[in-house]
């Protein structure tokens, strides 16, 4: 198992273990977890990432820390937008949303002024990082 699996598999079993509550690295973001089918395999994938909040809305990036390439949990959404969504003790099914145009660069820069790597992960990447919108049944 890579390092970077096993350091998620550790994030995901602390943060259901204590309400959405993790250390280290994630202890100052808004953490939430993303559970996708994966494209390939069609086997569950969680995945936890820090997000923000746009009204009831939750908004997450598929940034993969401005490599090349969209992270694995991005194919995924493409092939099959239904998820599932942990934030704290709530959990819900959504269907992921892309946002594009105007409303795309809005989100980001909300995203880039709460964490500002994110606009340095964009400006080392030559692709146009996705934003990702995630809204509340009923929001």
């Amino acid at each position: 198992m890579s390092d970077y699996k096993e350091i998620n598999t550790q994030v995901i079993v602390e943060f259901r273990a204590n309400h959405g509550v993790v250390g280290g690295q994630f202890s100052d973001s808004p953490l939430l977890l993303l559970t996708t089918v994966g494209a390939k395999s069609g086997q569950q994938r969680t995945t936890p990432l820090v997000y923000t909040a746009d009204g009831d809305r939750l908004v997450i990036l598929a940034s993969k820390g401005g490599a090349p390439t969209h992270p694995d949990w991005y194919h995924n959404l493409l092939a099959n937008p239904l998820v599932t969504v942990e934030v704290g003790d709530e959990q819900f099914q959504t269907q992921a949303e892309f946002a594009e145009g105007a409303e795309r660069d809005r989100l980001f820069a909300q995203m880039a002024e709460a964490m500002p790597y994110f606009a340095r992960y964009q400006r080392e990447t030559s692709r146009l990082i996705p934003v990702i919108v995630l809204a509340r049944p009923g929001a």
